[in-house]
Parts: structure tokens; C-alpha cells; sequence
């Protein structure tokens, strides 16, 4: 059977509760010939400070929207503030981790973040303008800022991940067997075992999935239990309502193998590097991001839960290395206990035990 996948770069619908006309869809194209998703959620006003919220690989901006629980919009929104949320092109709304042109995460540090801040900053004039980002979305922003591509952000809150990626070392071992070994047969890694059938070559990869798993979902299984395979957890699964553990295939997409090479040297480095070293497009962006970290200009709060089963203690490494090396920035660090990755903004129990520690750090510098 051929196998089904987007080739137009049309974005699949928001999934959120809120009223359709305070939901602002902007036609968004990078330098680079890329189409986007950029999203302004109208608060009704135009005197608050504005949020920018960026989602992991393979996500979407679905993430910050859950309309089975109180989300991050909906918490922003009732503290007085503006969302924007940014689809990147690692966005499960957009095609690109299957067709079309594939990218590196230096495209995203150079094209989509400073472009979408720049577009948000032409509408908002000289409002305060933070960022929340999560996983890659950190970890590219991380790259922007140290390029000095994003000046003058109010502050960022960064979930996961962000100057100093660790991975455990199985996760990284298979990381680069299955670049080796699968990159020959198939390009992505899907999580939607319904789209791709039991007939078909990902089968062994969702059969080793669901070794020692305990919930019988092939979708859970190949996100929870093993990470696209990697061996590592994205979450606590006892954290998910009903409603958003039946959605995980909608809110997390497929992983492109292609990506694997950039992400393999970035965690070999504990750090987030440049891809293009000869591409004098690239230049502006730092070989070593750690080592141009006296480039932040603003407060950044390390956020992470304690069971982070895919990024370690990533956080605390990155505070401590800063605190370190660069003594001069204002760089926090809080851990939410019993949380692992993803929970953070996908639990049922996130606006409580999560989100308050994202407004406090914001409320203190609007």
C-alpha cells in the first residue's frame, strides 16, 4: 500500500475551544522560501505584554491550546498577557518532517525564530515580548540568542532543554544505530501505527516499542516507552487525561531520521553547535553557542521536570555551567517535582503544579 502523507504546505486546523474570531491565522513565510504558522490569540486589548510560545520537534502549537484542560493560553490570557505561538518547520501541522525540503535546526535558529520575532515585534511596537519555548524549540532559541539574532527579549522561559542537551547514554546509542541502520530504508519515524498498517517496514520499530510496555496503545507505546525508538520516555503517563493520551498521535508527529546527524553532534558537543560550516549563509550564527553565551541579554528561567526521562538533568547542567562560565547573567533554575518532559504542558495537573512558576517569572519583569 502507498503510504499517505501531506505534500502541500497547507496547515492542518488549530485544535483549541477558544472563539474562532479572537484567533488570528497570519500568512507567514520565512527568507528562505519556507511557509509557517504564526497565531495571535486577541485578548481584547492591545496594552499587554506579548508571549511567543514555541513547541519541541514533531509537535505543534497544539500543545499550548489542550481544550480538555486549562492550558498555557488560557492561563496567559487571564493574567494579562497576548499569545502568539509559532509553527515552526518541525511542526506536526506542517509537512515538512516527511516531504519537502528537508532543514537543519541552524534554519530554525537563523529563519524562523528571528523572522517571527521580528514580525511580532512590527505589530506590538515597544511592548515587552517573552518567550516560552520547549525542547528543540529552546534548544534552536538558544542558538538564536547567542547569534544575537533576538535582542532585547523581556525574558525567556526555556522547558527541557537548552544550551547544554543530555541524553542518556542509551538513548544516544540507539540514536545513532538507527541513523546507521534505518537510514537506508526509511527516512522518518511515524507514530500512528493506524496510518502505516501492520503490513508495513515501521512494524518492527512499534513491535520493539511495545516490549514491557503497559499500555496497550502502539502510539503511547512508541512516544512513552521508547521515544521514536530511542529508549527514552516523554512523558508521565499518569499525568495525561484520557482525552489527551487518545490525541498523542495528533499532537506529536512523525521524526525525520535526516535530522539525526545535527542532533548526534549536537549532543556529542553537550552543547548546541552550528551544522553549516561552509555555508556562508550560516555565518552569522555561532559555532559553539555555549561559548558565545555572553551574548544573552536577558532573564532566562531553566525550567524541568524531575523525571525528565529524555533530557536528563539537562537544566541544572546548563545552570550550573553558566553560573560558572558566565556569572554576569541572570539565569534561574526551578524543577517540577514528579514531572517528566512533555507533562509539563500536557498534564492534567500542569496549570497548578507548572504554570505558576512560568507567571511568577514573567509577572516579575512585564
Amino acid at each position: 500500500a502507498l503510504r499517505k502523507v501531506r505534500t502541500t504546505t497547507a496547515l492542518r486546523p488549530l485544535h483549541h475551544r477558544l472563539d474562532p474570531a479572537r484567533v488570528e491565522e497570519i500568512p507567514f513565510h520565512t527568507s528562505d522560501g519556507v511557509r509557517l504558522g504564526l497565531t495571535r490569540v486577541d485578548p481584547g486589548d492591545r496594552d499587554r505584554p506579548a508571549v511567543l510560545l514555541l513547541h519541541g520537534h514533531t509537535a505543534s502549537s497544539d500543545m499550548f491550546l489542550l481544550p480538555e484542560t486549562r492550558n498555557l493560553v488560557d492561563v496567559l490570557l487571564d493574567d494579562g498577557y497576548e499569545p502568539w505561538l509559532l509553527d515552526w518547520r518541525g511542526s506536526c501541522r506542517l509537512p515538512y518532517n516527511e516531504t519537502g525540503r528537508r532543514y537543519t535546526y541552524d534554519d530554525v535558529a537563523l529563519y524562523d525564530i528571528p523572522e517571527a520575532v521580528a514580525h511580532i515585534r512590527a505589530r506590538i511596537g515597544d511592548r515587552p515580548l517573552f518567550v516560552v519555548a520547549h525542547c528543540i524549540g529552546s534548544l534552536t532559541l538558544s542558538l538564536s540568542m547567542t547569534a544575537g539574532l533576538v535582542p532585547g527579549l523581556a525574558g525567556v522561559v526555556s522547558q527541557g532543554v537548552f544550551l547544554t542537551p543530555k541524553l542518556a547514554g542509551r538513548t544516544s546509542l540507539r540514536m545513532t544505530l538507527a541513523g546507521e541502520l534505518l537510514k537506508s530504508r526509511v527516512d522518518h519515524v511515524p507514530v500512528d501505527f493506524r496510518k502505516v498498517g501492520l503490513r508495513s517496514k515501521y512494524t518492527p520499530l512499534f513491535a520493539l516499542a511495545a516490549r514491557k510496555a503497559a499500555c496497550p496503545d502502539p502510539t503511547c507505546q512508541i512516544l512513552h516507552n521508547s521515544a521514536w525508538g530511542t529508549g527514552a520516555s516523554l512523558f508521565v503517563h499518569e499525568h495525561l487525561t484520557d482525552s489527551t493520551h487518545n490525541r498523542l498521535a495528533d499532537l506529536l508527529g512523525p521524526a525525520p531520521l535526516w535530522i539525526l546527524p545535527h542532533l548526534r553532534r549536537i549532543e556529542l558537543a553537550r552543547t548546541v553547535v552550528r551544522w553549516h560550516d561552509t555555508d556562508h549563509r550560516y555565518r552569522a550564527l555561532p559555532q559553539n553557542a555555549l561559548d558565545a553565551a555572553a551574548r544573552i541579554d536577558t532573564p532566562v528561567l531553566l525550567l524541568a521536570g524531575s523525571e525528565n526521562g529524555l533530557w536528563l538533568d539537562s537544566q541544572r547542567l546548563c545552570r550550573d555551567v553558566l553560573a560558572h562560565r558566565q556569572p554576569q547573567l541572570d539565569v534561574t533554575y526551578t524543577e517540577i517535582p514528579g514531572y517528566g518532559h512533555l507533562d509539563t504542558f500536557l498534564g492534567r495537573g500542569a496549570a497548578l503544579d507548572v504554570f505558576g512558576h512560568i507567571l511568577d517569572f514573567l509577572g516579575e519583569r512585564r
